[in-house]
């Protein structure tokens, strides 16, 4: 079993920038790739970005594009989401997530994840 854990949500002015953390407790195989999703009130989540283990392979969403990066580390078993000149619609419910089948063209689509984070808040204001 994998527990996600997501951190470093918070509050932040339009134009700022804050980092995500997911950390994973129990190990996940060298074939699973995690995600960053996010949710707004009342809006479908979202796929934002994803990375296999080993780092070699990312896919972005088109509309994050440009100001979020995803990294990983392995010996801390965490996954990061640099995420810059945030805007108020960036506002969501951000969460982190495992998939354990290995990368593929479907990375971006939620069913495909295994294990889900509880969530960190992020808030911009204008």
């Amino acid at each position: 079993q994998v527990q996600l854990v997501e951190s470093g949500g918070g509050s932040v002015q339009a134009g700022g920038s804050l980092r995500l953390s997911c950390t994973a407790s129990g190990r996940l195989s060298g074939g699973s790739a995690t995600g960053w999703f996010r949710q707004a009130p009342g809006k479908e989540r979202e796929f934002l970005a994803a990375i296999n283990w080993s780092g070699t392979n990312t896919y972005y969403a088109d509309s994050v594009k440009g100001r979020v990066t995803i990294s990983r580390d392995n010996a801390k078993n965490t996954v990061y989401l640099q995420m810059n000149s945030l805007k108020p619609e960036d506002t969501a419910v951000y969460y982190c997530a495992s998939e354990t089948s290995g990368w593929s063209r479907f990375i971006n689509l939620a069913s495909k994840y295994d294990y889900w984070g509880q969530g960190t808040q992020v808030t911009v204001s204008s």
